[in-house]
């Protein structure tokens, strides 16, 4: 079911919410957080997709906003429930002063008694600990690979880092950390370096390469190959190199010395997975501010091949 309001207030969205909680048959309770979603007109759809996917499995009342031009302030409203999955949605786009003031329409419709988590869809703030949107969050979801140059904002993010920031380049190396703590389950030599091949200013990289380096004490390189995303990663020891390559972003290959390789499912998991995993973990991650604050001083970039 959905409600369209034009020019309303946070008052009139509340009742709508509740017409239709009692329309559709849906509790007044049992929503586990509210997600705000900080998009624009372009990026809404697949921002609501995601995130009604992932609410399947965390319940929430999801607040996307959308800044509009224009001189007067307004607040344009859709109310959905029953539709985007078990929670409540509502689309607000702001005009005029309001869309620089958003926080003051999205506090009323925060749920009581639970976390916020606030998602960035597309280009990520410089400071997502500074933004009102963001201020008012327990958690602040990134994504730097919508901005032009996501290495240069990956160091922005380190240098206004604040407990309870996580960005989707970490997200989607779970995967890869799983599989390669599994690789060092079976002995071998001492770790002397650290390589990771990706396509060309993958963030993805340069993290994975920084947590491993903070883990094994060893220097980092990231280089670079045609992808798609992280292609390799090798651990040289003293009783050969420990491999995974992954050239097709579906299946991996993990070699081992002494041992036969063994072929594992790495797919590239789609984004409304990444954020499921995100919307479950409610503390900060220690380990991602590990990896973020250390990777300029931690990782190594080859220069690729004919640049200058």
């Amino acid at each position: 079911m959905i409600i369209d309001l034009v020019g309303t207030t946070t008052g009139k969205i509340e009742e709508a919410l509740i017409a239709v909680r009692h329309r559709v048959g849906g509790p007044a309770c049992g929503k586990v957080l509210t997600l705000v979603i900080v998009t624009d007109e372009v990026g809404q759809y697949d921002a609501l997709r995601c995130s009604a996917e992932a609410s399947q499995d965390s319940p929430s009342r999801i607040l996307a906003v959308i800044r509009r031009s224009g001189e007067e302030p307004r607040l344009d409203a859709e109310v959905h429930a029953g539709d985007t999955g078990p929670g409540e949605t509502v689309l607000m786009r702001m005009y005029g002063s309001l869309a620089q003031h958003a926080e003051s329409a999205v506090l009323p419709l925060l749920l009581p008694d639970t976390p916020v988590i606030t998602w960035w869809p597309g280009e990520a703030p410089s400071r997502p600990g500074d933004e009102p949107l963001g201020d008012l969050a327990q958690r602040r979801i990134t994504d730097v690979t919508g901005n032009a140059d996501p290495l240069e904002a990956l160091t922005r993010l380190a240098l206004a880092y604040r407990p309870g920031d996580t960005d989707l380049s970490w997200t989607r190396l779970t995967p890869w950390r799983s599989l390669l703590a599994s690789g060092l389950d079976k002995p071998y030599g001492a770790i002397t370096g650290v390589s990771v091949e990706a396509v060309l200013g993958n963030p993805s990289a340069v993290l994975l390469a920084s947590w491993l380096s903070e883990r094994l004490a060893v220097p980092a390189e990231v280089g670079w190959s045609n992808g798609p995303g992280v292609t390799s990663v090798a651990l040289e020891t003293t009783s050969g190199r420990l491999c995974v390559t992954r050239p097709d972003g579906r299946v991996a290959t993990l070699s081992r010395p002494g041992q036969p390789d063994r072929q594992v499912g790495l797919h590239r998991r789609p984004k409304a997975e990444l954020i499921a995993e995100e919307l479950l973990r409610l503390e900060p991650d220690e380990i991602y501010r590990e990896a973020l604050l250390g990777w300029p001083q931690n990782v190594s970039l080859r220069v690729p091949a004919g640049a200058s």
